[in-house]
């Protein structure tokens, strides 16, 4: 199976003589802060940048990290390892591309996205193709949270 990534896209496009045509173009920087040392995080940050995102990122620790998702308004019960923000929404956990792109597209009145814990299979926690069922869930302005999308256990 080929791998598409934005890099491999831009290598073609420049390589056939067409213009190049950037995906994260479009699509607004996401800001991740990681947890001190965490692979997981860094692998979650990896896979935002091939599925056409700019990212930037910084790493801190301990309670450093827990404040600024608390300053987000991350429900603590809902909480990961890293938290993204882009466009003045959050991304908790391992939130898959096309919920954020989904997120963009439709900008409901909510703080953001979350993936509590870390399920294995999600964007950064193993193939998809042994993934463990799992949610992502919108977190509205009050406090509340909804299923957004459903992840069913791959089989």
């Amino acid at each position: 199976m080929i791998k598409l990534t934005r890099r491999a896209v831009m290598m073609a496009a420049a390589a056939s003589g067409l213009p190049s045509l950037s995906w994260a173009e479009s699509l607004p920087t996401i800001h991740v802060v990681e947890g001190r040392g965490c692979e997981c995080c860094k692998q979650w940050t990896n896979y935002l940048q091939e599925m056409g995102f700019q990212v930037t990122s910084e790493e801190r620790f301990g309670t450093l990290l827990m404040q600024h998702k608390i300053d987000l308004g991350v429900p603590i019960e809902l909480t990961s390892c890293h938290t993204g923000s882009v466009d003045g929404y959050f991304l908790e956990g391992h939130v898959p591309a096309d919920d954020i792109r989904r997120l963009l597209r439709e900008r409901p009145e909510a703080l953001g996205l979350t993936v509590p814990g870390m399920p294995y299979g999600s964007p950064g926690m193993g193939p998809e193709t042994k993934r463990d069922a799992y949610d992502v869930l919108l977190v509205r302005r009050d406090g509340t949270s909804e299923v957004f999308t459903r992840y069913p256990e791959a089989t």
